[in-house]
């Protein structure tokens, strides 16, 4: 699930923000400390998680302790849908 919960996620970065659909965004590689993501793409981002995984993500949650990269997201993911 983990696995491919990654995928989807890379998979619609890639695509939707940045435009780049061929990219492959590796598990570990930063999202937002690396600028790959700013604020306003890092809130439809969390729209897209809230759509298409049916968990509810908080506000505060919209940071890169725990949103900065592909594999916590995954981890959050799983935990709020468990």
């Amino acid at each position: 699930m983990k696995e491919e919960t990654i995928q989807k996620l890379g998979a619609h970065i890639a695509s939707s923000v940045l435009k780049q659909p061929n990219r492959v965004i590796s598990p570990d590689h930063a999202l937002i400390s690396s600028g790959m993501i700013d604020s306003f793409s890092l809130v439809d981002l969390a729209l897209y998680v809230e759509d298409t995984f049916n968990v509810h993500l908080d506000d505060s949650e919209l940071n890169k302790e725990t949103f900065d990269n592909l594999e916590q997201l995954a981890a959050l993911i799983e935990a709020r849908a468990g």
